[in-house]
């Protein structure tokens, strides 16, 4: 299967909106106890036939390169990869240390996926999805598999 990879406008909001509000509950991202609008992050689309197969966002701070969103709607096409190298670009362009990442400790596909892809675990942080559905309620007790959500898992890159 072939795809495009083209960066985010503010016209794909049109269809991120509605399918995190059904898929996440909302479209605001809370990573670290900080709350991202994922309308206003930067990111890119993979496209099949101009339909979306695949978005990633992130946030630059401090030379550091957040991944806060990745989703591949067409598994095993290497779709994630091919979003996950475009950001590690931007990242180098911009002189970023490091690309990092939470996951939640139900994620056990994406904890996978991100560590076949040279990411490390960096750090586990004990509980602090409490502290994250005081900042998004709409964050679920319950996860993947009915692992109850609780902690977050922090991977990383270092860029050389």
């Amino acid at each position: 299967m072939q795809f495009e990879i083209r960066e985010k406008t503010f016209e794909d909001n049109k269809w991120i909106v509605p399918y995190m509000r059904e898929n996440w509950g909302s479209e605001k991202i809370v990573t670290r106890s900080t709350l991202y609008d994922a309308t206003g992050l930067p990111g890119f689309i993979a496209e099949h036939n101009n339909i979306p197969a695949g978005i990633i966002l992130y946030n630059i701070k401090d030379k550091e390169c957040e991944i806060t969103l990745l989703e591949s709607f067409i598994e095993k096409m290497g779709i994630g990869s091919s979003l996950i190298n475009r950001v590690k670009e931007i990242a180098k362009s911009q002189g970023c240390r490091r690309i990092w990442l939470i996951t939640t400790n139900d994620n056990t596909h994406a904890i996978r996926f991100y560590q076949k892809r040279g990411l490390v675990l960096a750090a586990l942080y004990k509980n602090a999805i409490e502290e994250s559905r005081k900042i998004k309620p709409e964050i679920p007790f319950e996860g993947f598999d009915g692992i109850p959500i609780r902690d977050e898992i922090e991977l990383e890159l270092v860029l050389e």
